[in-house]
């Protein structure tokens, strides 16, 4: 245990944790993380390529496929570097200036895929209780100002927090039960009043995150007593099939989070164990089992990326037969 424990901290530094109590088995458990951030990597990599790449995937439902796979992405590579960091060499020692950049990020990215789930609520709404004027409604103008509000709305709400968290004092050289910072727990350890921060955060996430819930739960509601009116029962079952797979997306992401921030913030005799077990499931499960349900689920999405690799695998030999005509 000396080796995992030869951590020197300071009074500006937090000590990340990556599972508390299985230091030793730390080169095990690397392997299954790998993998899991391997699978998040390229599924959510190949489902943005192909959507970008096809022009018949060029409608509103598919923009937004790309970009919650965008922002599954973009939440995976943030929290990449301290996690591999700490499994595999032990690098457990953090700068504030870098828990608050990170912390920022990862925030920013979790608040901008629930509005990403919220967006593609509103388009089976439309899709499903309103179809003639799906196209009408959906434009490219229409799409390109709420990609413009959902990437500026994380910005509006969290930035105010990460500067005020910034300039606070901290208590260095306390170990976070998690390899990232994440705020409820990073805010425990300020010289200020720490439940007023704690209790701010609480009250944003509640707010945004809650108005998000409210809102995916409303256009459900609409989306069911539309379905419910149709007297085809294939009909019916053929709209309820094309919102299976956000209602998974959903459930993936909100059930999670909720879970860690009620740990972190309501029951403080939470084993570390526990909240770090649940912070990887936050941040892991969403971008690893997302492009896993859509691909399955979606025909269209399956096609393109087994034409994709389709493609690449007979680029590879058109190529070395170029190389060998010119030698």
């Amino acid at each position: 245990m000396a080796i995992f424990n030869n951590t020197t901290s300071s009074s500006s530094t937090f000590l990340l944790t990556a599972f508390p109590g299985l230091e030793c088995a730390h080169v095990w458990i690397s392997i299954p993380v790998c993998c899991l951030y391997t699978i998040a990597l390229l599924g959510n990599s190949m489902i943005f390529l192909v959507i970008i790449t096809k022009r018949r995937l060029h409608k509103p439902m598919y923009y937004f496929l790309s970009m919650l796979a965008a922002v599954d992405l973009c939440l995976t590579i943030t929290t990449l570097p301290t996690v591999l960091g700490v499994l595999w060499f032990h690098a457990r020692e953090i700068s504030f200036k870098a828990c608050f950049i990170q912390m920022f990020f990862v925030h920013a990215f979790s608040l901008l895929e629930s509005s990403v789930l919220v967006t593609m609520a509103f388009d089976r709404f439309v899709a499903i209780c309103n179809p003639l004027n799906y196209a009408a409604t959906l434009t490219d103008r229409m799409i390109l100002v709420i990609g413009l509000v959902i990437c500026i709305r994380p910005v509006v709400f969290l930035l105010p927090v990460v500067v005020a968290t910034n300039t606070a004092s901290f208590h260095g050289g306390h170990e976070l039960s998690h390899p990232f910072c994440y705020h409820p727990e990073v805010i425990k350890y300020t010289y200020s009043k720490p439940w007023i921060s704690s209790f701010w955060g609480l009250f944003l996430q509640l707010y945004l995150n809650g108005t998000d819930v409210l809102f995916i739960l409303f256009s459900y509601v609409l989306i069911l007593r539309t379905v419910l009116s149709i007297v085809a029962r294939k009909k019916q079952q053929k709209a309820l099939s094309t919102c299976v797979c956000h209602i998974c997306a959903v459930t993936v992401f909100y059930v999670p989070m909720i879970s860690l921030s009620l740990a972190h913030r309501l029951f403080h005799s939470t084993p570390r164990v526990l909240c770090s077990t649940l912070a990887n499931i936050y941040l892991l499960l969403p971008p690893v089992l997302n492009p896993i349900i859509y691909s399955l689920k979606i025909k269209t999405i399956r096609q393109a990326m087994f034409q994709l690799l389709q493609s690449k695998g007979s680029w590879g030999p058109n190529v070395r037969g170029l190389r060998g005509r010119w030698d």
